[in-house]
């Protein structure tokens, strides 16, 4: 699993810095919507959401994006906004993991919850993505920084956890992570987002501010996963999907991105970097 979870790696992350760095924004932000949605969809169906619905749902997540482009109309405050509202989102999303059998029944309320949550998770997210590469020639690179931070906490804590892991850090939810993995996840975003900021053109008094946005950066990502942890095990499903080898499904790879991707954006806002 782990050969096939690697190869898969190196072919996706390529073809992800290259889409990011060659395409202007507006082709990236289709790009970025096809994916997004094929997580969304797969979000859907593990909110037990099937059918004409699933499909009408989606495309409504479809219109909301193509009218958020329509209204910001170039101008990333609209997209830096929906970022925001996204932040607020996955600070809500804590109460779930503290009383992780909410929502767990078949009813109509915990099913409206979570497709409610699907589209909260979604859209902020591809917002922030476009926040990020249009801001200049600088944009790109920092999108990329965005991404990488995440990639690289996610490939720490597995390897770290692995590794090291002995003290369980949600065993109700996602038995396999750890307190050693999520800290080891931690220190490799930290270094990556290091390494890329200075690519990025980052300028050494900005340096604290952008290990403190990497350091929120990752914590959330965290959250993201056993955000959809906690929604597959509740659906009784081991992946969202079948669709990338020896990762499951489009959303089992997004999902520390939903969740980062508006926090780094709106950091790096306040940070000023």
């Amino acid at each position: 699993m782990t050969k096939t979870r690697v190869i898969a790696a190196l072919i996706m992350a390529p073809a992800a810095i290259a889409a990011i760095v060659l395409l202007p924004t507006n082709w990236l932000a289709a790009a970025a919507a096809v994916i997004f949605l094929t997580g969304l969809w797969e979000w859907l169906r593990l909110a037990g959401i099937d059918g004409l619905p699933r499909t009408i749902l989606l495309t409504l997540n479809l219109l909301l994006m193509v009218l958020l482009v329509w209204a910001a109309a170039g101008d990333a405050a609209l997209y830096q906004l929906t970022s925001l509202i996204g932040i607020i989102g996955w600070v809500v999303g804590l109460a779930w993991l503290r009383f992780p059998r909410a929502g767990s029944g078949q009813g109509s309320g915990g099913r409206m919850a979570k497709l409610l949550a699907g589209s909260w998770a979604i859209i902020p997210a591809w917002a922030a993505l476009i926040s990020l590469h249009m801001q200049g020639s600088s944009g790109p690179l920092w999108l990329l920084t965005a991404l990488a931070t995440v990639w690289a906490a996610d490939s720490g804590a597995y390897f770290c956890g692995r590794a090291l892991g002995k003290h369980k850090l949600a065993p109700t939810i996602s038995p396999n992570k750890t307190w050693e993995g999520l800290f080891g996840g931690v220190a490799a975003g930290i270094v990556i987002a290091l390494v890329f900021g200075q690519i990025a053109g980052i300028q050494g008094q900005d340096l604290p501010g952008l290990i403190l946005v990497a350091l929120f950066t990752t914590l959330v990502s965290v959250e993201g996963d056993l955000i959809e942890s906690l929604l597959k095990r509740q659906a009784g499903a081991k992946d969202s999907g079948t669709l990338i080898p020896g990762h499951g499904g489009v959303l089992d790879r997004i999902d520390g991105v939903l969740a980062a991707l508006p926090v780094f954006a709106i950091g790096k806002e306040i940070a000023g970097f």
